[in-house]
């Protein structure tokens, strides 16, 4: 029996003044995991939410064994036997785990008031499949009592739910549950499964991936997390830019050739020198420890300097950001303000003593949407803005629009809600939020993840100001390319560890790329 085969052709899909995918062509086979890869902006969730029926394409088109595929909805995706599972799970937390794996095609049976939910029925399938995969679950246990790992794995089990229940012919007496098969997936596509998981969950979810493709299910795996291609991939796709950069064996994929890959002529561009008059220690980390994502992470930060904080996704970067700002509570180890130690640190202690932070995501943990540009400006500086307790709006007026004047905020009004900017210039606000608090130490976690291209330059510009004027700056990102146009020094994380001090005098991208993948 032949492997399953989809063939994209000549994919393309365009947005006002964007080119997401430009005519992409690749063929994914059954039996084997391939590998999607690219930096932030490649396509890939572009392209996944095409199979997935979620977004039609402009042109071009795509064959599942031969078939021409035409997916107007997720529905007509499941119905060709195409399942995503995306990084954000979409379980319902009250219902049971049999409950969630059955949910839209639940068995049923007719009782004195017609057809009703064979809940024996319901527990039976969903247990039998589960002992199938391999999977020690109670499907009596609600989903909002699991793991995430675990919640993961209902994720994939709902794929392979037996269809028979969708069938009014289902309704009847019990059948037996040997005749209820899995419907298995004929494509499976894995948005970054393991984001959220540790090490030893990750083997499992690996078992379970590779038992389904041994079944010949086309498994499309999309990754951050590079190093674990090895352990999962037999082959690996590229996109740069909308286009398709290559594809490779994983056994002939060197830490260079996927580089090139993903980056291209990227590589060749050395950073420029930049330099820096180190000031006094503003920042210092010894030690710290935070189970399992920080491990004896120890570091020094000077004022005017910008250090990068460099690593693949889950490596411990946002959590070393919250751990130093006192959002996340720390096993161990000692942080340093201006040489002082501080004890038991909070959010709230930590602003006093001049640390600011510009969160990962602006939209649930830097602004408050039903607000207005003015207030989410003063959110964090109001013990400074406010007059005995009380918020004046005279007092507010000329801080948010000195924000407005110096960081170059394109808003319609400061009295319009925040809602009504740009991804670019919300980012503005958040960060100018936080100045107004007149801060030592400024933690940017992420500042440029979806905003455009000129608005990145302008947050650069603002970075780099904030040196000059001798602020100490913390700069995350998984953009890898920005972090030598702006620091002077990178750190870079694995596995919670410091794994790199590197200076950017000289250093390319591929240098740092490979430092940040595991040897």
């Amino acid at each position: 029996m032949n492997p399953s085969r989809l063939e994209i052709d000549g994919l393309r899909k365009v947005y006002p003044g964007t080119v997401a995918l430009d005519g992409i062509s690749v063929t994914f086979e059954g039996g084997k995991v391939t590998a999607l890869i690219g930096k932030n902006g490649a396509g890939k969730s572009t392209l996944v939410k095409i199979l997935a029926g979620a977004m039609r394409p402009t042109s071009g088109d795509s064959r599942l064994n031969g078939r021409l595929l035409d997916l107007r909805s997720p529905a007509d995706a499941i119905a060709n036997g195409i399942a995503t599972v995306h990084q954000e799970l979409s379980l319902v937390p009250g219902l049971t785990v049999g409950e969630n794996i059955l949910l839209g095609r639940l068995p049923k049976r007719r009782g004195t008031m017609g057809l009703v939910i064979d809940w024996e029925r319901t527990v039976c399938v969903a247990d039998s499949l589960l002992r199938e995969l391999g999977i020690s679950l109670d499907v009596k246990a609600r989903v909002s009592q699991l793991r995430i790992a675990q919640q993961q794995v209902v994720e994939i089990a709902k794929t392979m739910a037996p269809r028979i229940h969708a069938d009014a012919k289902a309704v009847g007496p019990p059948r037996r549950i040997l005749d209820m098969a899995p419907s298995v997936p004929t494509v499976l596509m894995l948005d970054e499964p393991t984001s959220a998981l540790a090490r030893t969950e990750v083997e499992r979810l690996f078992e379970l991936i590779r038992s389904l493709a041994k079944r010949g299910v086309i498994v499309i795996y999309v990754s951050h997390r590079l190093h674990e291609l090895p352990q999962i991939a037999d082959r690996v796709v590229a996109l740069r830019d909308g286009k398709l950069a290559g594809s490779s064996a994983m056994q002939d994929a060197s830490p260079k050739t996927i580089v090139q890959m993903m980056f291209g002529d990227a590589l060749t561009e050395s950073a420029s020198p930049t330099q820096f008059a180190a000031g006094k220690v503003a920042l210092e980390v010894r030690g710290l420890r935070m189970t399992p994502m920080l491990h004896d992470v120890s570091f020094s930060l000077h004022s005017s300097e910008i250090l990068g904080i460099a690593g693949m996704l889950g490596s411990g970067r946002t959590e070393l950001l919250m751990a130093i700002f006192g959002a996340m509570r720390v096993d161990g180890g000692q942080i340093f303000v201006a040489g002082r130690c501080v004890q038991r640190p909070t959010p709230a202690r930590m602003k006093r003593l001049g640390i600011a932070l510009a969160p990962e995501n602006r939209k649930t943990q830097g602004i408050v949407p039903l607000m207005s540009i003015r207030d989410n400006a003063c959110l964090a500086g109001l013990a400074r803005i406010a007059k005995h307790c009380v918020i004046w709006k005279a007092r507010q007026r000329p801080v948010v629009q000195a924000n407005v004047r110096d960081l170059q905020i394109r808003a319609p009004g400061i009295e319009r809600p925040i809602t009504a900017l740009s991804g670019g210039n919300q980012q503005k606000v958040v960060i100018g939020n936080w100045l107004n608090t007149r801060p030592r130490v400024m933690l940017f976690d992420e500042p440029t993840r979806g905003i455009d291209v000129q608005a990145k330059a302008q947050i650069f510009d603002i970075i780099r100001g904030l040196a000059r004027d001798g602020i100490a700056c913390i700069f995350v990102s998984s953009e890898l390319e920005e972090l030598p146009e702006v620091c002077h020094r990178i750190l870079v994380l694995r596995r919670g560890r410091i794994a790199a001090d590197m200076p950017v005098t000289g250093l390319n991208l591929e240098t740092l790329f490979e430092a940040c993948m595991e040897p």
